[in-house]
């Protein structure tokens, strides 16, 4: 039984991808999307500007699928698209359940359509689907091979066109304060607490399958904050209480890479918080120097 709420760790985590923009003042003609899961939520509303409201549930989770591009008028970083993931052909949530096994499937629909993103309760067998259609038209995805490289053109990491993160350096959405930036040292902000993240169960990534049936060769890790070199900027040493960084880990015990922490059944944890690069060695879009570079994982986690 988890011992603390998963909302406590990070107010959101989300699958990923690098997609095309129609509109004509898009940086780039790019946008980056995000399948957001909210832990302990029920979702209201899923609102145009890409935020999203929601009621505490816990163990139940909801999303919404804000796409966000940067405004060549104004600078900005807004939402080119926002959907919320209906169960079915319903207006309500599709509402899934801790200890629950999910399938992500995104898709090429219809001509016309944008990206299709199927999510799929494989434990209940209820799912839905969202189609990234904005006001300019499809966002499809950006590239078609899922590498090193092939990264959204104004991001900070040299990454792959689609990806997992869990927004850490927030404060849950039902604390007090509720979903702020938070940092290490913070005794609020236990994205960088490992007996926080010991605390819940580990959510478990099981598989990947690309569009041919294949797997992948290997797996890669990037952080835009660079892992321990960020905990260390803040707190007076790396480690003890609320001075971690949360790692990615290969579990024997799961079959699967799990986040946060060192789990039972812990294969191999890539030097923890320092498998994220600390510097910005990789080139970019801005020249050499301007991002941060992947970790490939050696040996691979779910070979």
């Amino acid at each position: 039984m988890s011992s603390l709420p998963v909302s406590a760790v990070g107010p959101t985590f989300w699958w990923g991808g690098a997609v095309s923009d129609p509109n004509p003042h898009a940086l780039l003609g790019q946008a980056f999307l995000e399948v957001q899961f909210y832990p302990d939520s029920v979702v209201n509303t899923c609102s145009s500007d890409g935020g999203y409201n929601v009621t505490y549930a816990p163990g139940k989770f909801t999303v919404c699928s804000p796409v966000w591009q940067v405004s060549t008028q104004s600078g900005a970083e807004d939402a080119a698209f926002n959907a919320e993931l209906y169960d079915g052909t319903s207006k309500s949530p599709l509402v899934m359940s801790a200890g629950d096994t999910v399938r992500i499937h995104f898709h090429l629909g219809s001509a016309g359509q944008g990206w299709n993103v199927t999510v799929t309760d494989v434990t209940t067998g209820h799912s839905g689907t969202i189609v990234l259609n904005s006001k300019y038209g499809p966002l499809l995805p950006l590239y078609s091979t899922q590498q090193i490289g092939n990264a959204l053109g104004w991001g900070l990491v040299d990454d792959t066109p689609n990806a997992f993160v869990w927004e850490i350096g927030h404060t849950s959405n039902f604390s007090t304060p509720a979903g702020q930036l938070c940092y290490p040292g913070q005794t609020d902000c236990d994205s960088y607490n490992t007996a926080s993240w010991l605390g819940i169960t580990p959510l478990k990534i099981l598989s990947v399958t690309f569009a041919n049936g294949s797997a992948p060769s290997e797996w890669a890790v990037t952080s835009d904050l660079g892992g321990t070199a960020e905990v260390s900027s803040y707190c007076p040493a790396y480690g003890g209480p609320y001075c971690t960084y949360p790692w990615y880990a290969a579990n024997s015990a799961y079959s699967a890479i799990t986040f946060g922490a060192d789990y039972p059944g812990t294969k191999f944890d890539y030097q923890q918080g320092s498998q994220f690069p600390a510097t910005m060695q990789c080139g970019g879009p801005y020249g050499p120097g301007s991002t941060y570079c992947d970790t490939v994982l050696k040996p691979s986690p779910l070979s």
